[in-house]
């Protein structure tokens, strides 16, 4: 199979970035989409808004992806295609010192923003590998190139992710299937309403849809390993 004629999964699409990246490739594409989250009422409100982008066939699974048996035991809906695209966007963000973390806080990090990704890696690689340019992306972070001393817990874990997503694309060269990860700067989200951050100072969401469908537009040939994308003017204070 194409990776054409193939599914596209993303994983946090009830709102935010994930929502965004599902309705970038409602519009530029014809791809059938996979929603994944734990939130059925959040992927019920993508779907909808997916096809009134245009989308066709447009599934939803309900998971925590932290969560290694309720990923395993995911089904592909009656008449979808095997996935050949995966966006691993789920994740979480605490704003908080180390010295305030505590270990389960530390710990919850480290499942959200790295072992969903790996849970679902795990679970359609598979599948994957049957795919003619199949493409796994990893939602990253610019702070896995850098400690923060804000948020250190959340730091470690993208950290962890880009180690993880680095060391996948070695493991999977000459399988065909690229690995991607997007280290991202502050991207607006829900996550920042009722802040005071001017939302026009932050990375439009859209521009990452998009991105990520020009991606997976490449050739089999080619493959964008690393990518760092930062607000024009910068990062943002405070945060």
């Amino acid at each position: 199979m194409s990776q054409n004629e193939s599914s596209v999964i993303i994983t946090g699409a009830s709102r935010g970035i994930g929502r965004e990246i599902a309705l970038a490739f409602a519009s530029k594409t014809d791809h059938p989409l996979l929603l994944v989250a734990r939130s059925r009422e959040g992927l019920e409100e993508t779907r909808q808004l997916c096809l009134d982008r245009g989308a066709g066939m447009t599934g939803l699974l309900l998971c925590d992806t932290t969560d290694p048996a309720e990923v395993e035991n995911l089904e592909l809906p009656d008449g979808f295609p095997a996935p050949g695209v995966i966006v691993n966007n789920a994740g979480s963000f605490l704003y908080k010192k180390l010295a305030n973390t505590t270990p389960e806080e530390f710990r919850k990090q480290i499942d959200i923003n790295l072992f969903s990704a790996v849970h679902m890696v795990s679970r359609f690689l598979d599948d994957l590998m049957q795919v003619s340019g199949a493409r796994i992306i990893n939602i990253c972070s610019v702070s896995a190139t850098h400690g923060l001393s804000d948020s250190g817990a959340y730091s470690a874990s993208k950290h962890a992710l880009l180690g993880y997503t680095r060391s996948l694309r070695k493991e999977l060269k000459h399988s065909g299937v690229g690995v991607t990860a997007i280290n991202l700067g502050q991207t607006y989200s829900t996550s920042w309403e009722g802040s005071d951050i001017d939302p026009q100072q932050l990375i439009d969401p859209r521009d990452v849809g998009d991105l990520i469908v020009s991606i997976t537009r490449l050739s089999p040939r080619t493959v964008v390993e690393e990518i760092l994308i930062q607000p024009q003017q910068g990062r943002v204070p405070p945060m």
